[in-house]
């Protein structure tokens, strides 16, 4: 069990926050699913982010779910937590475990049919969901576990690490989408997002840890745009 010290969030606007710390005690994520790019992609901030949160997955004693290749923002990640003494699992399609060059030093890697297996498997290991920067594939799969939170189908955190202003325009996009009541302001909410991995990884935990806070029917209406 990982105990670390971390500011109390006291609600589901998560920016108001105690000045003093307290000693908290993970008992609410075990494992977290990274969804993100098998491409390093333009900037090198990307990979050095993907590996910072990899080493904060370990370090909060948490085990990561992936997409099992071993390239890009996929192999960074995985390569930080096994460094840094965690536990990977991936998770492949056969088809792609050529294409993808499959990780070969995982704690497991699982090959399964189909891309559909492989979403419905990393759900269902997970207790998070995380998206780093990524292309289609990476937008397809936080897309799909959101409208599962939002269908109450799970009550898991899922969340945005916005390296470099990355989703700023997805961001805009929901808020856009809020405004004219094709998203309701509390779905809109419960996509947790921010620039920096432990602090979001914190907001994460708590969200699991309390999620009547945040999933309750009846929240406050307002777009809540987090400082990043």
């Amino acid at each position: 069990m990982c105990c670390y010290t971390r500011p109390l969030f006291t609600n589901h606007k998560l920016g108001s926050n105690l000045s003093n710390p307290v000693t908290w005690v993970n008992n609410a994520m075990k494992r977290l699913c990274v969804f993100c790019g098998s491409s390093p992609g333009k900037n090198a901030t990307y990979v050095e982010v993907a590996r910072e949160l990899g080493k904060c997955i370990a370090d909060r004693d948490i085990e990561l779910v992936y997409g099992g290749a071993s390239i890009g923002m996929m192999g960074a990640v995985a390569d930080a937590v096994m460094m840094h003494g965690g536990r990977a699992y991936g998770v492949i399609p056969e088809h792609l475990t050529t294409l993808e060059i499959s990780h070969k030093q995982l704690t497991e890697l699982i090959v399964v049919k189909d891309m559909h297996q492989r979403k419905a498997t990393m759900a269902e290991m997970s207790d998070g969901f995380l998206a780093l920067p990524g292309g289609i594939g990476t937008l397809e799969e936080l897309i799909e576990i959101c409208t599962w939170q939002q269908l109450q189908l799970h009550r898991k955190a899922t969340a945005l690490l916005n390296v470099d202003n990355f989703y700023d325009a997805l961001l805009s996009f929901l808020d856009h989408a809020t405004e004219h009541q094709f998203l309701r302001p509390q779905h809109r909410n419960n996509i947790l997002h921010g620039a920096e991995a432990p602090d979001l990884l914190d907001r994460m935990i708590y969200f699991n840890a309390n999620p009547d806070e945040f999933l309750a029917e009846k929240l406050e209406t307002t777009i809540v745009r987090n400082k990043e």
